[in-house]
Order: C-alpha cells, then sequence, then structure tokens
C-alpha cells in the first residue's frame, strides 16, 4: 500500500501556462485557484477517493487482527458476554464489527462444546440421544438479545447513512445552483468572492455522497468552478490573503506529517497520513515561489512513513510464515495422536492430555499468513476432531461391553441370593467360592450400578458365611476353660513392656498369637468381645513399636488373619475379608483415577488450592492403596 504519488507536479505548470495564454486578463490567483481545481479533475478525484477507501479497507482489515484486543479463545462465555456488551456500550458501532463477530463466533464455539459434552456425559449415563436437552443457557440468551440488538442498528445506520449520502447529494448540487448564479450578480466582487469561498467551504464540509453519482457530481462542479474564475476578477490583496492562507495550512501538514515520523504504530501515522494527503488536495493553491519546496518538505515525510510501513508488513510477514512452521509442527503431533492405536483407559487419560496440551499451545501461536491461516486451522481441526471421535467410539463400544458384564453379574447375584439360606454348608461354601472366583474374572460394570450390584452380591455370600460361623460356633464343647485361659492370655498381652529390638518384639507378638491360635473357641456370645480385647492389646503393642505406619497397618492385620485361623470356618471369613480388600482396591483405584483427571481440568483454573486438594488425596490414596495392596498379598500367601 502506498499514499498518492503527487510527486510530480509538472502537468500543473503546463495547465498554468496554458491558462495565462488563454486570457491574460485573469490574474495569477484566479490561475492558482481554477489551476488547483483542473488538477483534482485531472487527477480523476472520485477514482483516488475509491484508491485511498480500498487502502485503508485492507490496512484496517490486517490491523484488526494486530489489535490490542484480548485473545477470544482464551476467554470464558461470561467474559466474552461482558466484553461484547462493553463494546455495545461505549464504541461505534462501524468500528466494532469485526470485533462482534469474533466474539459471537468464540462464544458459540464455546458454547456448542458445552452441549456436545452435555450430551455426550447424558448418553455415557444411559440416557437416549433423542431425549437430551441441555435445556435454556441464560449467557446464550442475552448475547442472542445483544446481537440481535446489534444488527437492527447496524441496519438501521445503514439505512441512515444511504439517506444522509441522498441528502448530501442534494446540497451540493444545490451549491453547484448557487454558484452558477454567482455568475450573474452585479455586486462588488469582494462580496462576490466571499459568497463563492463561503460556498466552497460548504461544498467541502458536506459529508459523502453515493459512490454512482461522485463522477458527475465533480465534474459539474468543477466546470461551474471554471466558469466562476473566468467571469470574476479578483483583485490582487485578497490573492495574497488566499494564498498565505493556503500556505499557512499547508505548513502545518507538513508540520503535522513529520510529527508521524515519531509515532509508534507504523499502521496509524500510515492511515493518518492518507488523511493529511486529502486534505493537501482540498486547501488549494500557494505563492508560486513556496510550491515546490513546500511540496518536497510533504513528500519526504511521506516516503519516511511508506517506507516505515512497507517494513512493518515484510517483518510481519515474516513473523506470520514462522508461525505457519509451529502450527504445522503441531498438526503432525496431532495427527500422531490421533492415529495412535490406544487400546486402554489409562492410554486414552494419557493421549487426551497430549491434545489438550497441544490445543493449547496453538492458542499462545499468532496468525499464520492470510492464505494458509484457514487451511492449517482445518487440518488441525480435523486431527482433533478425529481423535475426539475414536476416543467416543472406544467408550461406546466399551459401555457395550460393560453392560453384557452387568447381565452376567446379575446372573451371579440371583444365584447367590438363591444359596444364602442353604444348610448344606460343604457344598454350597464351594458354590458360592465359585461363583465369586468367576464374578472377579468378568470384568468391570457401569460405575453407576457397580457399587449397588456388588453390595447386593456381597450381601447373599455374607449372609451364607455368618450362619455357618454362626452354627459351627455354638457346636464347640470345652469353650468355658478357653474363655479363662484367653482372658488370663489379654492380661499377659497388656502387661508386656516392649524392647528395644523391633524383632523381638515382633517374634514375642507373633508368639502371643500362637498361644491365642492354640488354646481353641470360646461360649459364641463371648468371642466377639474377648477377641476384639485381645487384637486391641495386641494393636496396642504395634502402636507403641517404633516402625512406620504402613509397616504397623499390615502388622496388625497379620495378626487379625491369624485369629481367624482360629475358628472353625477360618477359610469362609478369610474369603469375607478379602472380597472386602479387593472391593476396596477397585474402588480407590477408580477414585484417584477421576482425582487425577480432574487435576488435568483443574490445572489451568486460577484456584490453587483446588488443584492442591485434589493432589493431597491422590497421594493419601496412594498410601492407603499400597497398604490394602499388601494386605491382600498376606491372605494370597495363605493360598499359596
Amino acid at each position: 500500500m502506498k499514499a498518492p504519488d503527487l510527486s510530480n507536479p509538472s502537468h500543473e505548470n503546463e495547465l498554468n501556462e496554458n491558462l495565462e495564454a488563454k486570457d491574460n486578463v485573469v490574474d495569477s490567483h484566479e490561475i492558482e485557484n481554477l489551476k488547483e481545481d483542473n488538477v483534482s479533475t485531472e487527477n480523476s478525484e472520485p477514482e483516488m477517493d475509491s484508491k485511498a477507501e480500498d487502502n485503508s479497507d485492507s490496512t484496517s482489515e490486517n490491523d484488526s487482527e494486530l489489535q490490542k484486543e484480548p485473545d477470544y479463545t482464551l476467554m470464558e462465555k461470561s467474559e466474552l458476554k461482558n466484553r461484547l456488551a462493553l463494546l455495545l456500550e461505549n464504541e461505534s458501532l462501524s468500528a466494532i464489527k469485526e470485533k462482534v463477530d469474533a466474539i459471537k463466533q468464540n462464544f458459540y464455539k464455546k458454547h456448542k462444546e458445552e452441549v456436545d459434552a452435555a450430551k455426550q456425559k447424558f448418553i455415557a449415563d444411559g440416557g437416549v440421544e433423542e431425549e437430551f436437552d441441555f435445556g435454556t443457557d441464560e449467557l446464550e440468551v442475552q448475547v442472542r438479545e445483544m446481537l440481535q440488538k446489534f444488527k437492527e442498528k447496524k441496519s438501521e445506520l445503514n439505512r441512515n447513512v444511504e439517506q444522509e449520502k441522498e441528502d448530501n447529494l442534494k446540497k451540493k448540487y444545490q451549491i453547484i445552483e448557487d454558484i452558477k448564479e454567482l455568475v450573474n450578480r452585479k455586486e462588488s466582487f469582494d462580496k462576490t468572492f466571499n459568497e463563492f469561498r463561503v460556498l466552497q467551504k460548504k461544498w467541502h464540509d458536506i459529508g459523502m455522497v453515493p459512490q454512482q453519482a461522485l463522477k458527475n457530481l465533480w465534474d459539474n462542479y468543477h466546470h461551474h468552478v471554471e466558469n466562476f474564475y473566468d467571469y470574476i476578477k479578483i483583485n490582487k490583496e485578497l490573492r495574497d490573503l488566499d494564498l498565505k492562507k493556503n500556505m499557512t495550512s499547508k505548513i502545518k501538514l507538513c508540520e503535522e506529517a513529520e510529527k508521524l515520523l515519531n509515532e509508534s504504530s507504523v499502521v496509524k501515522a500510515f492511515n493518518t497520513l492518507q488523511k493529511y494527503h486529502e486534505q493537501w488536495r482540498e486547501i488549494g493553491p500557494v505563492p508560486r515561489e513556496e510550491k515546490e519546496k513546500l511540496w518536497t518538505r510533504f513528500k519526504d515525510a511521506t516516503t519516511i512513513i511508506n517506507r516505515k510501513h512497507q517494513e512493518y508488513y515484510e517483518g510481519l510477514k515474516s513473523e506470520q510464515k514462522n508461525n505457519l512452521s509451529k502450527k504445522t509442527v503441531l498438526c503432525e503431533k496431532a495427527e500422531e495422536i490421533a492415529n495412535r492405536e490406544i487400546g486402554s483407559h489409562k492410554e486414552w487419560n494419557s493421549s487426551s492430555k497430549e491434545i489438550i496440551n497441544l490445543q493449547k499451545e496453538w492458542r499462545t501461536i499468532g496468525f499464520a499468513p492470510k492464505k494458509d491461516n484457514n487451511r492449517i486451522y482445518q487440518r488441525f481441526r480435523a486431527a482433533c476432531d478425529l481423535y475426539f471421535d475414536r476416543k467416543r467410539d472406544f467408550y461406546m463400544a466399551l459401555k457395550d461391553k460393560l453392560n453384557v458384564n452387568l447381565e452376567k453379574k446379575k446372573e451371579l447375584c440371583a444365584i447367590a441370593e438363591s444359596l444364602q439360606d442353604s444348610q448344606d454348608w460343604k457344598e454350597t461354601t464351594d458354590k458360592l467360592i465359585a461363583i465369586q472366583k468367576e464374578w472377579k474374572n468378568i470384568g468391570p460394570v457401569p460405575r453407576k450400578v457397580s457399587e449397588d450390584l456388588w453390595v447386593r452380591f456381597r450381601a447373599a455370600c455374607d449372609k451364607f458365611f455368618n450362619n455357618k460361623s454362626e452354627h459351627f460356633d455354638n457346636a464347640d464343647t470345652g469353650q468355658v476353660e478357653n474363655l479363662k485361659l484367653k482372658e488370663a492370655l489379654i492380661e499377659k498381652v497388656r502387661g508386656f513392656e516392649l524392647g528395644d529390638d523391633n524383632e523381638s518384639n515382633l517374634n514375642t507378638l507373633r508368639q502371643f498369637q500362637k498361644e491365642w491360635t492354640k488354646i481353641g473357641h470360646v461360649p459364641y456370645k463371648k468371642k466377639d468381645k474377648l477377641q476384639e480385647s485381645f487384637r486391641k492389646a495386641i494393636n496396642g503393642l504395634y502402636d507403641r513399636m517404633n516402625m512406620d505406619s504402613e509397616n504397623k497397618e499390615v502388622q496388625k492385620f497379620k495378626s487379625k488373619i491369624d485369629t481367624f485361623l482360629t475358628m472353625n470356618n477360618s477359610e469362609d471369613k478369610i474369603i469375607i475379608e478379602r472380597n472386602k480388600i479387593v472391593s476396596k482396591i477397585r474402588q480407590l483405584e477408580s477414585d484417584i483415577a477421576l482425582w487425577e483427571n480432574n487435576v488435568g481440568f483443574f490445572s489451568s483454573s486460577k484456584n490453587s488450592n483446588v488443584v492442591s486438594e485434589i493432589q493431597e488425596k491422590i497421594e493419601k490414596g496412594k498410601q492407603n492403596l499400597t497398604i490394602l495392596n499388601e494386605k491382600l498379598k498376606v491372605i494370597d500367601g495363605l493360598v499359596s
């Protein structure tokens, strides 16, 4: 883009000479004015306006991408809504069109993502897609109303502008009629000339007219101005005053153009310079001896500003090419992830974090060249869409598998419930152990019914094994003597003093446990209270020993299992205990996975306390998971 080339005024001198030859009565002031008007005609003034307008439009388009506006892609819906309201309240409609379009695009993109996410969650929770209803989004309603008002106001503004142009056209044609009338006046030249100047000022003060009428309008105007100068003989004193006034105005424009050399925004300086060139053209002639010097001064400032403007856009072009290279690399990474073979929930979580990080990095990179910007974005978007389509398909297939597992486990629940009141202790025990193993091998079911289904299955198993335990506990003899022996052993444990050697202490505690096991059963009504007292005494010794908390928990659990081994139905109790541990492990693993996923969602949140609390939960959960796995090893070690 370049400012209009006014560097060669020679054609103006030729016109001046021709006019002097035509009528030597017309003085130099008339010639300068006539020359200035005819130069405007020669330079096709309407076409120059159009060109300047085209340059301005092109520059504004590029400038709009670079203006210091917020990054709408990073703003939340509420922030976009507030930004839209602020623009509509404080800026003119013509200045915010591109900003409003950008806000609209980013708002409805985020709104669509929320609707899609809600629909996927609704379907994942078992809902039917056709029944999904997102409901009313108040933010979307407010934005839609503001956009409608903006559209109506813009339409009204356009109608008013077009009407104003028509009115301006009528006013300018009336001025032409008034100039024609001046030729027929018989008033003093001074008064006639002053009226002419008033009409000229009114002409330049009137705004735009319809484009299609522009050329004919200017042709008429210049024609009648020439007629006026042919008729009016302006005296030398008025001429010198007018030329001096024009020279002062052009000196002022030179000074303003030179100030633009220090403007930090080269785009702003270039656009302002275009307006100065339009003003320069409209000011009129200056004394002949100052003309070339003034024009050279104005042209020198123009040349420097134009060069800065060109260098600026060349630098911008280089930066945009670099941005294109960066975005191409991100596309390649996204495409690799989108086509990667992924077969587990853990792998999908990990790859989702990779995709999200690529999207975050994408938003930190500026625009690519205009011809490539949309293409490279579509490529990146296509890779992301492919990834999330494959992820959705994976979980849809997983959902079908979970439903199959659900039906199998419902069948096992029905079998367990049919056996829960059986008194065929041996055969039923074998059957229940077999279906518990089958339960474990089936695999997961939908999360929303998993816990309830497990509680149902475990309740049926527990009922049978509790009945079996009560039956065999009541059948034992010699329990009163055993009661006294165990009470004495409890007192012995309570009175034991720990030494400094942990290994020696542990051996003693194991010996207490073995002694407890040898004693045998006690009356049924006393056994739970007695067992609790013994365990409390043993655990009290563990608590006082100098060991880490995890080791203490495992040692206490070993003591508990050793106690189970003293009972007739020890195998049943151990199975029940194992099932409880396995259930806790599954639930804890599920919780940890959920918490880790939440950390990803909240990682960009300004509330660091939320992230810290979740991380503490994860750490504590992993510690508990380690202890549970150690306990499971203790039980499984008995089988091996």
